[in-house]
């Protein structure tokens, strides 16, 4: 059952720092800092958003429109704190 509890918690921490990656590659796009014409950054750019758009899309349509600013990502990140705070407490130890 650690195995289990171990796996779970390291693909919520992997999790959380794609998301975290992921927020600050569009801003460096946003802002012009890095180019999406150069190969490599375009493959990282989308290899972040397929792996976070599915988590993020049901959030965004909830969520009320705040014009440039997208929350969503801190709420993904504070549910990932949350699970793992969860998880630490009260999963079975033996």
């Amino acid at each position: 059952m650690i195995a289990l509890y171990l796996l779970i918690n390291t693909i919520l921490d992997l999790f959380f720092w794609v998301l975290i990656l992921s927020a600050i590659l569009s801003w460096l796009v946003a802002f012009n800092v890095v180019n999406t014409r150069n190969r490599a950054v375009y493959l990282i750019g989308d290899f972040l958003y397929r792996i976070t758009e599915p988590v993020l899309r049901p959030i965004r349509r909830v969520l009320p429109n705040m014009g440039g600013l997208d929350l969503s990502p801190i709420v993904v990140l504070l549910a990932i704190s949350f699970i793992q705070n969860l998880l630490a407490q009260y999963w079975p130890r033996f």
